[in-house]
């Protein structure tokens, strides 16, 4: 990846333009992280780019960024550029294409990401980014009171990078995150989960949510029971145990996750009949948040004498024949009696006893 984004780099350099690998992926590379995040940053227009590159996308002209597919690997190439002005604390008001590379790291968000690759494999680190991995510190550039006005989202994105590089913030960083931290309140909510799902799926999410709880940024995304947080294995774990805004846009697998989870959390997750009911991947949430090793879940589920309602030795047919009733209410009434009864190993699961079961009580 590395040597087709310079092959890139050489494509862009040799129509006599500048032209750097800037950002995530230099950063992960200094720290020895694989990434597959690719931003370049040139003097060449958007106009430039498609000129070079015949097969190029520009998915927002306004925004000076150009989307290159080479060697099967997404390339998002930048204009050199000025923001001018912020709307609703989140975007440039208006942007204007500069020739300097200097100038266009400094209006980025944090020293780490600043760090440039030039086409010969060179490492350009004109604010000192490599000091502030080497000390493990996230750092803003410039003023960070002035970074958060701008653009909110960089409050969140400040955490999250702390979490998944297990770095910390700096002084500074941290009181202007303590000063602008209402105007997350201004972020749409999709933005807010997924930094937050970043977060809570880091190897280091108890540090994430440390942050979070200390900073009382929780208060402002309108989640809580936060600390209560003690085992995670997964972002759904966590959202599992919070209390969240209505507003956060959970798909309807993950509502139903969530409200299962919840439903069973406070029972006992090896019971059959609530295996039965909700499922191995339930329970296993509900155990492991409950500290239950995930291990005895999945037996307890996996010796269950039924998973599923066709793997009772009777059909709906044959006990309407038994009873010589026709269809009704009472069908679900036997099943979910039946049920019970084979789960809790007080029936066999046979049909020649269940159906003297059957017409013992019915």
């Amino acid at each position: 990846m590395l040597e087709a984004s310079l092959k890139l780099l050489k494509k862009i350099t040799s129509h006599g333009f500048k032209a750097y690998i800037v950002g995530g992926f230099v950063r992960d590379y200094i720290i020895g992280i694989k990434s597959n995040d690719i931003d370049i940053a040139t003097n060449a227009t958007p106009k430039d780019i498609k000129n070079i590159f015949a097969d190029s996308c520009l998915p927002n002209e306004d925004y000076g960024s150009v989307t290159v597919i080479s060697k099967g690997i997404r390339f998002e190439i930048t204009t050199f550029r000025r923001d001018i002005g912020y709307v609703n604390n989140r975007r440039p008001a208006e942007v204007k294409y500069i020739d300097d590379l200097e100038e266009d790291l400094r209006r980025r968000d944090f020293t780490i990401n600043t760090i440039c690759m030039d086409e010969d494999g060179k490492i350009v680190d004109l604010l000192n980014g490599q000091e502030d991995i080497k000390n493990r510190v996230i750092r803003c550039v410039g003023n960070p009171d002035t970074k958060f006005s701008e653009d909110a989202l960089r409050i969140l994105r400040a955490i999250r990078f702390a979490t998944m590089l297990n770095f910390d913030l700096d002084s500074e960083t941290i009181k202007a995150i303590k000063n602008n931290k209402h105007l997350i309140r201004n972020l749409s909510f999709n933005r807010k989960k997924e930094e937050l799902d970043k977060i809570f799926s880091s190897t280091y999410a108890k540090n994430g949510i440390k942050l979070l709880l200390d900073l009382e940024i929780d208060k402002e995304l309108d989640i809580s029971n936060l600390d209560k947080v003690e085992v995670t294995n997964s972002p759904l774990d966590i959202w599992c145990i919070v209390e969240a805004s209505d507003r956060y846009p959970f798909t309807a697998s993950e509502k139903d996750v969530i409200k299962n989870v919840k439903t069973v959390l406070g029972r006992n997750n090896l019971d059959p009949m609530l295996l039965y009911t909700y499922g191995l991947y339930v329970n296993s949430v509900a155990g492991e948040l409950r500290g239950i090793d995930i291990k005895d879940v999945t037996e307890a589920y996996t010796n269950l004498v039924i998973h599923r309602r066709r793997d009772i030795d009777i059909t709906s047919e044959e006990i309407m024949k038994l009873l010589h009733k026709g269809p009704g209410g009472y069908l679900k009434d036997i099943y979910n009696d039946i049920e019970r009864e084979i789960l809790y190993h007080r029936l066999n699961n046979d049909k020649e006893k269940i159906c003297k079961y059957i017409l013992k009580k019915y």
